[in-house]
């Protein structure tokens, strides 16, 4: 609005500035969580038929091989009948990582301590990482049981200790944090796709070569990698979205080129009747 002199020039201009900085930033949170919605349901369509006939391939292939009447082994020592049984379990090992992102699976969940799975699988996790990388554990001992499926947890815990030893070629730390937070209604201001309410935190930390803006917008995407070919298939982080979104919790992504990563989990705490089973 402006005010004019008798001479009709501009004298003095009023005006408003609004900042809509959040405003776009929540609509591209909303895109984001519907386009990984939109792409979870086609994976888990696809990964459930594909299931089915995989299911006939392996059957088919343990008959003949309980019956004898096998392919005979290559001069080389190539057995097809085996190499046909490997790939397609290995096929279905993947469709089950399709159907954890679509959250179509079938969880048991119970109970857990996650300080205790963080605890037994860490031997475990040294094995899956260069001598160079440490992985360090700080736990919360007042933290509360989260309501999960004990086996999908330690598949949660493998997937994003790996993903950060990729992020660490020349060495460096993993570093594994709990504690519990309270996801207020603030909180579900900023993230749309947040419900308040008590949760324990997986905080996985390392300070690898990080990922831009672009590549972290689409960590979660099932088949997206930034590995070289024959590296990874791209379903680690989805598998992960997949389990800990069945799960009734959320995950989170920071990071930045050569800054490292730092990946939140948060898994809700289970109720005192779970905890009392």
């Amino acid at each position: 609005m402006g005010e004019f002199d008798d001479a009709g020039q501009l004298g003095k201009f009023t005006g408003f500035i609004l900042d809509r900085s959040e405003q776009i930033a929540l609509e591209e949170q909303l895109r984001q969580s519907q386009r990984l919605e939109a792409v979870g349901q086609l994976a888990g369509g696809i990964a459930h038929d594909f299931n089915n006939l995989l299911t006939v391939i392996i059957g088919c292939a343990d008959l003949i091989a309980a019956s004898g009447d096998r392919p005979a082994v290559s001069a080389s020592g190539h057995d097809p009948l085996d190499a046909l049984i490997r790939s397609a379990r290995r096929a279905a090992g993947l469709t089950q990582q399709l159907l954890a992102f679509s959250r179509r699976q079938v969880l048991q969940p119970r109970s857990v301590d996650l300080n205790d799975a963080l605890r037994q699988v860490h031997a475990m996790l040294r094995r899956l990482v260069h001598d160079n990388i440490v992985i360090m554990l700080n736990l919360d001992p007042r933290i509360e049981q989260v309501r999960v499926d004990p086996g999908q947890l330690d598949q949660v815990i493998v997937n994003l200790v790996v993903n950060s030893a990729d992020a660490l070629p020349d060495g460096g730390t993993i570093s594994l944090e709990t504690s519990n937070t309270t996801l207020t209604h603030e909180d579900a201001a900023q993230y749309p796709y947040v419900t308040p309410g008590e949760f324990v935190s997986l905080i996985v930390r390392d300070n690898g070569v990080g990922m831009d803006d672009s590549t972290r917008a689409r960590a979660f995407e099932p088949f997206f990698t930034t590995k070289p070919v024959g590296r990874g298939t791209g379903l680690g982080l989805s598998t992960v979205y997949g389990i800990v979104k069945q799960s009734g919790g959320y995950v989170w992504v920071a990071s930045a080129s050569g800054a490292g990563t730092m990946v939140t989990v948060c898994l809700p705490v289970a109720t005192r009747e779970e905890t009392a089973a």
